[in-house]
């Protein structure tokens, strides 16, 4: 059977698809359950269920960002392998979108505010870095996936530590992004310059900063 071969169009509007779905909390997940769904609900302390539910609201924004970077990438990459290679490392960010999102409800709060602002700026640097190459765009990725590890390591620390259904969360999620990491370096992703990892360190900062707030 002819695999369908998508015009740049059809990509558009799933992308647009895409958007929609991520920001209204009705993403396309894989068949993978929630890891959280193997703990019980542990007793917290108002004080440890606000920490939580803002640390799960950064992590819900942070896979909002994700989405769209990699579907901005994967609109304007040129080879069609790395383009699936994207579209597929979407696919499972969704499952964290949904798996964090879920959390923060559980914990009685609201996922960020401002995540159209977070999809939209992650969309045009996605878009970007698929449009300067592919290398740099994979290498975009790696970069991207090593500091969010960082991040998920910084959070599991900052959880309660009977807070076991978001720390099983954030651990699978760990796993997932070192894999994503791991897979754009052997597709061929380039390393990027100090100043740019730099630049990004910094906009990740201010993104998490305001998202745990708002």
């Amino acid at each position: 059977m002819e695999t369908r071969r998508y015009s740049p169009l059809d990509h558009l509007i799933m992308n647009l698809d895409q958007a929609v779905r991520t920001l209204a909390g009705k993403p396309l997940v894989t068949e993978r359950g929630n890891p959280a769904d193997d703990w019980e609900e542990a007793e917290l302390t108002a004080e440890e269920k606000t920490r939580s539910a803002r640390l799960m609201r950064v992590n819900h924004a942070g896979e909002v960002a994700a989405q769209a970077l990699y579907q901005g990438q994967a609109l304007t990459a040129r080879l069609d392998e790395v383009r699936e290679r994207m579209e597929r490392a979407a696919e499972e960010e969704s499952d964290h979108l949904e798996w964090c999102a879920r959390r923060v409800d559980e914990l009685g709060s609201h996922v960020s505010y401002l995540n159209p602002v977070w999809y939209l700026g992650s969309f045009v640097i996605g878009a970007t870095a698929g449009a300067i190459g592919d290398k740099w765009s994979l290498g975009f990725v790696a970069e991207t996936e090593k500091q969010v590890i960082e991040h998920l390591e910084n959070h599991l620390k900052r959880l309660p530590e009977n807070d076991r259904k978001s720390r099983a969360i954030l651990e699978q999620m760990k796993i997932d992004e070192a894999h994503h990491g791991a897979m754009a370096k052997a597709a061929g992703g380039a390393e990027l310059p100090g100043p740019v990892k730099r630049l990004m360190k910094l906009m990740s900062k201010v993104m998490t900063g305001t998202a745990y707030w708002l």
